[in-house]
């Protein structure tokens, strides 16, 4: 009776049991149900937009960066397409960087320079998607990595387009080069505004018309819809907005010109700079020596750079545009036409040159002990008179020097569209306060008269006075880009726009000086030089001292070490009676103007006005031309809007 009694008693509990069981699992249920709901009614739309975001990518791609060619149609910079093996630092984990690495080294050639540069760059780039650390596969190489890829997760091999300059180094200075986009580079975007220009873009602009013209060069970047993996790895495209391409350049350099001058220095150091007058057209700026940009496309290595940078000839300077010189005595013919202009000389008065200039108890020293004899202004530019612009120079004043020679561009920026030119100095007594606190003493201006002194200008300064001489006094503003062109429509429109103006000189006067630097290839100071030339030239040598020598001393070039001896500096233009081209060259211690500079530049006018290469030099050593004539130009001159008014030692 007791046993049958506890049985129905535990039947009764597991009842109970089993039904609160079931009440919990029902309301769990319920629970579940209810938050199912929740998530896909109330949620749909977030989850959805999520959902859709992890599926579906948005990926940026950068425009190909435009074209630059020579005035003649001779391809200066391109774009390769090549392969890269890149990482992600993100998803491979930069614990493991080292590990994925070593494994990758198995299946290719990984340098140590070339882990050097990724950890750099990785460092550089902490926010990048992907970083490379092998670029410009070979198509064996992309095999490889291709069938075992799958193996490593955030290793990615990307087609990219490569920069490429297939001239190497001539033209340098002027083409400038790109490198990878830095932490300063992307500050400056942000501070313009353009970041979004650049999504995608891994490379930028650093130096040269690829700065200057980057805006127009670097184009707009287009976007890709992309569906993806949950492994992030892209399955296919929906939708894709093409990038603009950038604008093409056509210089107005002249790359034959370029190559020949740049070959003509050799391994001499110095600068070059050839200017058409009646245009502005730069057609040559050579800067001796000059390196190979397609070093830094892809990041140079430590050595290399350190090497450049410690170089004593100092290849990275850009000696045209920052490099300064006193001019030597291709500052006479300009000095010559402020004494006509002021009224400080007539054509027609003399002085008698002893050879020297006495000022107080100092005497300043002709090149030629006994002197000249009795020399009017012509006399004083063929024969390089030192004495008379001594004098003539110290008579003027320096501040009539300042005011005569500033609107010609001498101590100015010449406005050419290439980054960082340096403004010289043109010396004046508000200048030397300025820059020394200290007074203009009288005894420093002959030297001035004659180049030297505080006289330090550009070879660029020094070609655009020369090009605005033969122009009989028109300013053009000098420029490296003739013509910006749109890679779909070809379209080009020109970039000298910017109205001329006239520095206002009597016709005799300009005529007089002219002629005597024609005289100065006939019976002065260049005349072996120019003994056979078949065209008529301007122009006038120079030589500029580096180190001071004493007064009772006498200059000797064999004592002197080398890099002290003095420089050797031309201008010309020619023809004489209907320039076509204006040039200042220098030499650095390449001595009197007419040992080293004047022969250079003959050759380069002769190539220029006749075709003729110099002696010896190879037929098929200067870059070749397009097959098809080349029919970008612009007017052959621009006439001025404007009028404005402006107020060393040679021995043949």
């Amino acid at each position: 009776m007791v046993e049958v009694r506890n049985t129905q008693r535990e039947l009764r509990r597991l009842r109970v049991r089993l039904i609160v069981a079931m009440l919990v699992v029902v309301a769990c249920f319920g629970l579940l149900l209810a938050r199912f709901a929740w998530l896909q009614i109330h949620r749909y739309e977030t989850f959805h937009a999520q959902a859709e975001d992890n599926r579906i990518a948005l990926v940026p791609v950068p425009p190909s960066r435009g074209l630059i060619y020579d005035r003649n149609g001779v391809l200066l910079a391109e774009n390769v397409s090549a392969y890269t093996l890149e990482l992600s630092p993100k998803r491979i984990g930069y614990a493991k960087l080292d590990e994925t690495i070593d494994a990758l080294s198995e299946i290719v050639e990984i340098t140590p320079l070339e882990r050097r540069r990724f950890r750099r760059l990785a460092a550089e780039a902490r926010t990048a998607d992907s970083v490379p650390i092998k670029v410009r596969l070979t198509d064996e190489e992309v095999a490889r990595l291709a069938v075992l890829r799958f193996r490593y997760p955030g290793v990615e091999i990307r087609a990219r387009l490569f920069r490429n300059y297939p001239l190497g180094q001539s033209a340098v200075h002027v083409l400038g080069y790109i490198g990878r986009i830095s932490p300063d580079d992307k500050r400056r975007f942000d501070e313009r505004e353009i970041g979004s220009r650049y999504a995608g873009s891994t490379h930028t602009g650093k130096i040269g018309v690829e700065l200057s013209y980057e805006e127009q060069l670097h184009g707009r970047p287009g976007a890709e819809e992309v569906e993806v993996s949950a492994g992030g790895r892209v399955v296919r495209s929906l939708s894709h907005t093409p990038p603009v391409p950038g604008s093409n350049l056509i210089l107005s350099i002249d790359i034959r010109l370029q190559k020949l001058a740049e070959d003509l220095y050799g391994d001499r150091r110095g600068a070059l700079v050839a200017i058409e007058p009646k245009t502005g057209d730069v057609l040559a700026m050579v800067s001796a020596p000059a390196f190979d940009p397609n070093l830094f496309i892809d990041g140079i290595d430590t050595q290399t750079w350190r090497g450049l940078n410690e170089d004593p000839d100092t290849p990275m300077l850009n000696r045209p545009l920052r490099g300064t010189y006193p001019p030597g005595s291709t500052y006479k013919p300009f000095m010559a036409l402020a004494a006509l202009t002021t009224g400080a000389r007539a054509p027609g008065d003399t002085i008698s040159d002893p050879g020297y200039f006495m000022l107080g108890k100092h005497r300043f020293r002709d090149s030629r002990p006994g002197g000249h004899g009795t020399v009017d202004l012509r006399k004083s530019i063929v024969v390089s008179s030192d004495t008379y612009y001594y004098k003539l120079a110290y008579e003027m004043g320096v501040d009539r020097i300042h005011a005569f020679m500033k609107p010609w561009g001498f101590g100015q920026l010449t406005g050419i569209d290439l980054p960082h030119e340096t403004t010289g100095i043109l010396p004046s007594t508000e200048w030397k306060m300025r820059r020394y606190k200290r007074r203009w003493i009288p005894g420093e201006t002959p030297s001035v008269g004659i180049g030297q002194g505080y006289n330090a200008f550009t070879i660029l300064q020094l070609a655009h006075a020369t090009a605005t001489l033969a122009n009989d006094g028109v300013v053009m503003k000098p420029h490296v880009v003739r013509m910006i062109e749109d890679p779909d429509t070809r379209q080009q429109r020109p970039t000298v726009s910017e109205p001329t103006r006239r520095i206002q000189m009597h016709e005799d006067h300009l005529a007089l000086v002219k002629s005597a630097m024609v005289d100065v290839n006939r019976f002065g100071t260049s005349r072996r030089v120019f003994a056979d030339a078949e065209y008529v030239t301007a122009g006038k040598t120079g030589t500029s001292q580096v180190i001071g020598i004493r007064q009772n001393e006498r200059y000797d070039a064999k004592r002197v070490a080398e890099r002290h001896r003095d420089h050797s500096l031309y201008i010309a233009f020619a023809p004489a009676d209907e320039p076509k081209i204006a040039i200042a060259a220098i030499v650095e211690n390449g001595g009197f103007g007419a040992q080293a500079a004047a022969p250079l530049v003959r050759a380069l006018l002769d190539y220029y006005l006749t075709g003729k290469l110099p002696e010896g030099y190879p037929d098929n050593a200067l870059p070749t031309l397009p097959d098809e004539p080349d029919l970008r130009d612009i007017p052959e001159s621009i006439e001025p809007e404007t009028v404005e008014t402006a107020a060393e030692s040679e021995t043949p």
